[in-house]
C-alpha cells in the first residue's frame, strides 16, 4: 500500500514537473517586437501602442521604445531591414527615400482630411502602395497613424498670408528629400534638424519655425518657444505603423488576423483622439499669448501643387494614382 501511495506521488511529482518546466518553453513561443518610435511616452500613439499591447498580448509581447532612445528619427526604417527592429512607427517621407513612387504620399494638400486618408489605405490603390513597401522594403504596413494637420509654428511677428510670405524663413524640417522639397513648395528655406532638437533649435534662434500638428506641439512643448501658428494645414501628418515582413510572416495567419484587427482598433481610438484634441488647443495655445490665424489656404494649395507638378520628384508617381485618390 505504502509502495503504491509512494509510486503514485512520484508519477504526480514528475507530472508537475513536466508541466512546470513546459510554461517557459510556451512564453518563448510569444515573439518579442521591439517597437521604437521618436514620439514621447505622453503622446496619444504612445497610448495606442499600450493599448495594441495588451490586445495581443497572447500573440506577441511589444517591448516600447519612445523619443528615438532606440533608433534616432529617419534610422528606424533601415533598423527594421537590418533585422535589429520588429515594429516602428515609419514617416512615409523616409519610405519614399527608397520607392519614390511613395513622394506621391508626401505630397503637400494630397489627403482632405483622415477620413480621406483612411480611405486610401483601404482601397485598391492604396493595396498597391502598400505591396510595393512589403515587396521592395520587406515590411508590413498595419495601417495610417494620423497625428494632425500639419501647421507653420514661428518665431517674431511676421505675418504670413501668402508663400511668398515664407520666403528666407528657415524651417525646420526632417532630413530627406521629400521633407526638404514639403519645405520649399510651401515657400520656405528648410533646414534640417533631429525632432529631439527644435526646441532648443527655437528657443536660440538656430531656426525661425517648425511644422508639427498640434498635438506635437503641445507634447514637445513648442509653444513656450514661438510666438504664432500659421494654420496652413498643408499637410495631413500621418505615419505608418508597420512590422518587418520577417517577423509578420513568423505568425500564424491566425494570429496575424488578430494583430490586424487589434492594430485597426489602436489605430482608430488614435485617430480619434487626435481629432478631438486639434478642437480644443487652438483656444489653448491663444491663451497661452500665441497668435494664431489662417493664411490664404487657396494661394497657399496652387503655388504647392504646382511645385510639385513642376518637378521631378513627380515624374516617378505611378499613373493613374494622384486620380484615383482626388477621386475617393
Amino acid at each position: 500500500m505504502n509502495f503504491n501511495l509512494t509510486r503514485r506521488a512520484a508519477l504526480l511529482g514528475s507530472a508537475l514537473l513536466a508541466v512546470a518546466a513546459s510554461v517557459p518553453a510556451l512564453a518563448q513561443d510569444v515573439p518579442t517586437f521591439r517597437f521604437s518610435a521618436v514620439f514621447s511616452e505622453q503622446d496619444i500613439r504612445a497610448s495606442m501602442m499600450e493599448q495594441l499591447a495588451d490586445s495581443v498580448r497572447d500573440v506577441a509581447t511589444i517591448e516600447p521604445y519612445y523619443g528615438g532612445t532606440l533608433f534616432r528619427q529617419g534610422t528606424e526604417l533601415v533598423a527594421l531591414q537590418r533585422g535589429n527592429l520588429e515594429m516602428s512607427n515609419v514617416a512615409p517621407q523616409d519610405i519614399s527615400n527608397q520607392i519614390p513612387e511613395w513622394s506621391l504620399l508626401t505630397s503637400a494638400y494630397l489627403f482632405r482630411d483622415a477620413e480621406h486618408l483612411r480611405a486610401f489605405f483601404d482601397s485598391e490603390v492604396g493595396d498597391q502602395f502598400k505591396q510595393m513597401a512589403e515587396d521592395q522594403l520587406g515590411i508590413h504596413v498595419l495601417g495610417p497613424t494620423y497625428f494632425g494637420a500639419r501647421q507653420v509654428g514661428l518665431r517674431g511677428d511676421r505675418q504670413i498670408n501668402t508663400p511668398e510670405d515664407m520666403n528666407g524663413i528657415r524651417l525646420r524640417m526632417p532630413g530627406g528629400d521629400a521633407w526638404q522639397f514639403l519645405g520649399t513648395a510651401i515657400g520656405a528655406s528648410p533646414t534640417p534638424m533631429d525632432y529631439a532638437e527644435v526646441y532648443t533649435g527655437l528657443q536660440t534662434g538656430a531656426i525661425d519655425g517648425q511644422d508639427n500638428p498640434l498635438p506635437n506641439v503641445q507634447n514637445m512643448k513648442f509653444y513656450e518657444v514661438m510666438d504664432q501658428i500659421v494654420l496652413t494645414s498643408h499637410l495631413v501628418g500621418f505615419d505608418l505603423l508597420v512590422v518587418s515582413s520577417e517577423a509578420w510572416n513568423a505568425l500564424s495567419p491566425e494570429d496575424q488576423q488578430a494583430f490586424q484587427t487589434a492594430a485597426n482598433e489602436a489605430i482608430d481610438w488614435s485617430q480619434n483622439m487626435h481629432l478631438e484634441m486639434e478642437a480644443e488647443l487652438i483656444a489653448q495655445f491663444e491663451e497661452a499669448g500665441l497668435e494664431i490665424y489662417e493664411p490664404d489656404q487657396d494661394a497657399f494649395r496652387a503655388y504647392a501643387q504646382q511645385m510639385y507638378l513642376d518637378n521631378p520628384i513627380s515624374d516617378s508617381w505611378p499613373e493613374g494614382a494622384l486620380e484615383a485618390i482626388n477621386a475617393l
